[in-house]
């Protein structure tokens, strides 16, 4: 039978979607039950040790790492985890965590508070570029009280903090086994998750099992799962249909989001739709003789259709978007919207006129081959056409597989380049601070001080998000302004899966990392 599920979401959660009803079904959540759950993904991680990833590795991570907080399914707030954690001042810059007794690694080895420690100094020290050490920039000095008291102190207030404890980069890492000062370059993990990694083949699979050391929030429903890694939805959708795995999840592409939509009830499949925070984006490189230009980009900016994009390649899978704040999340703009309006040819090459720019403009924009979905290609190849319809550009395509692409723009060589944003956390600073400052997200630095040392830091005095929105406005029209960063579209979150299993509905965290402890199959019809 194919059933879709509609997704109903708190405003900053990405998954309180309702629960499967009908039919009979009854989940036992027991897990005990041996056969292994295989979810399907197109989003293989580019490195196994926390200290190195800013990206989608840590869907992975979230299931065999641990923090020291994070989000239960539902949540919009960090909760305890490893620890139980609170401020201790009133200005937000003492931040103390007080670890769960007898904490352990999946190999036995000891989880305390100089483990937690080591674990967080290391991303600062190893620094990779590129890497999470950019999200720990309020961070002065972790000091280890206790065998089981932890504290973090703050250069400045950063009401954000626990957000970022709650990040899968922050993962606790066993000192024994992570060096201080290089990453780790093993294909094996040795972290305090609800997962134990088993076996890791690189870009094909990571088999997890139950780690019988576990202690946290998650309350685990099934013994094992397997992770495959796919190249394409189209090929991920085939064995999901062939049964060769119980569930997909990122990466299913729009053509077979509506595929799924319109099948009858003999497929056997149910599709879970939610609401997400998911963007897409174009970087400039400042260093580029044309893409450094301000009149250019902000010529792109006034001639690309997003609503085009949204409908034509992803069959209003997505949705246009003018900020880079995505709708949903307080503080959320329409910018772009509100400064060009509708595509238009004639206010592009007068921008591009009134700065003695000749048309037309040569770009060369890249693309990743494989971390977002099959349907980035013809993405691209529409931004292309939009374009050089204008007679403003002249457009040149190139692309990597993630790996290589990665490697590349962090080396700066891409003059335009496309990135997905998947939220560290449900925050509109998430959505601005990653992609200012000297060391950012996007390895391409981004100077604005009126936002790193005013309005960020006047954000982040206030617990109540809601008082911040002044700040958070501000920010996005610098932004839109400079046209450094041009939004694109928002997604949707989709999980496909057999009927037989259960828990898609609370599978997803607000960072739209897949909870994998949440699965399990049902017994009866």
């Amino acid at each position: 039978m194919f059933r879709r599920l509609l997704a109903p979401r708190a405003l900053a959660a990405t998954a309180a979607i309702a629960l499967l009803a009908g039919c009979g079904l009854v989940s036992s959540g027991d897990p005990g039950d041996e056969k292994a759950i295989v979810v399907g993904t197109t989003s293989a991680p580019s490195t196994l040790d926390p200290a190195a990833s800013w990206d989608g590795s840590w869907e992975l991570f979230r299931n065999v790492y641990q923090t020291l907080v994070a989000f239960p399914s539902g949540a919009a707030e960090p909760e305890a985890d490893a620890a139980t954690c609170s401020f201790k001042d009133t200005a937000n810059r003492v931040y103390h965590c007080e670890l769960r007794e007898d904490m352990k690694f999946s190999d036995g080895d000891t989880l305390d508070a100089k483990a937690v420690k080591y674990s967080i100094d290391r991303i600062r020290k190893i620094a990779v570029k590129g890497g999470p050490a950019g999200l720990l920039g309020s961070l002065d000095r972790v000091s280890a009280d206790s065998d089981r008291d932890v504290t973090f102190h703050l250069k400045k207030p950063d009401a954000t903090f626990p957000f970022v404890l709650a990040t899968p980069a922050m993962s606790i890492v066993d000192p024994d086994d992570y060096p201080a000062d290089k990453l780790r370059t093993d294909a094996t993990v040795t972290g305090s998750g609800p997962y134990a990694l088993q076996a890791y083949e690189d870009g094909d699979r990571a088999e997890l099992v139950g780690n019988t050391h576990y202690k946290g929030f998650a309350d685990r429903k099934n013994s094992a799962v397997t992770i495959r890694y796919f190249s394409s939805s189209s090929e991920m959708v085939a064995a999901l249909k062939a049964k060769q795995i119980d569930a997909t999840f990122r990466g299913l592409a729009a053509e077979d989001v509506v595929h799924l939509q319109g099948k009858d009830d003999s497929e056997g499949l149910q599709l879970v739709e939610g609401a997400g925070t998911e963007i897409s984006y174009l970087v400039f490189n400042p260093k580029d003789p044309w893409a450094g230009k301000r009149s250019v980009r902000r010529a792109v900016a006034q001639v690309v259709d997003r609503g085009a994009i949204a409908h034509e390649v992803y069959k209003d899978t997505v949705e246009p978007l003018y900020s880079m704040v995505p709708k949903g999340l307080v503080g959320h703009t329409t910018d772009f919207f509100d400064d060009f309006g509708e595509p238009s040819a004639a206010k592009a090459a007068e921008i591009l006129s009134k700065d003695g720019v000749t048309a037309p403009v040569p770009l060369t924009l890249w693309y990743t081959t494989d971390r977002y979905g099959s349907a980035t290609e013809p993405e691209f190849a529409a931004l292309k056409r939009q374009l050089e319809a204008s007679k403003l550009f002249r457009v040149t395509l190139k692309s990597r597989p993630w790996k290589t692409y990665e490697q590349g723009y962090r080396k700066g060589e891409y003059p335009v380049f496309g990135r997905g944003w998947f939220p560290d956390f449900p925050d509109a600073d998430n959505f601005i601070a990653p992609f200012v400052g000297k060391e950012n997200a996007v390895s391409t630095p981004y100077l604005s001080p009126e936002i790193t040392d005013r309005l960020l830091p006047q954000s982040r005095r206030e617990d109540d998000r809601g008082t911040v929105v002044r700040q958070f406005e501000r920010a996005q029209q610098i932004m839109t302004d400079d046209a450094r960063l041009l939004p694109l579209w928002q997604g949707k979150q989709y999980i496909a899966a057999s009927e037989e299993i259960s828990g898609g509905e609370r599978a997803l965290d607000p960072s739209t990392i897949m909870m994998m402890w949440e699965l399990h199959r049902k017994t009866s019809w």
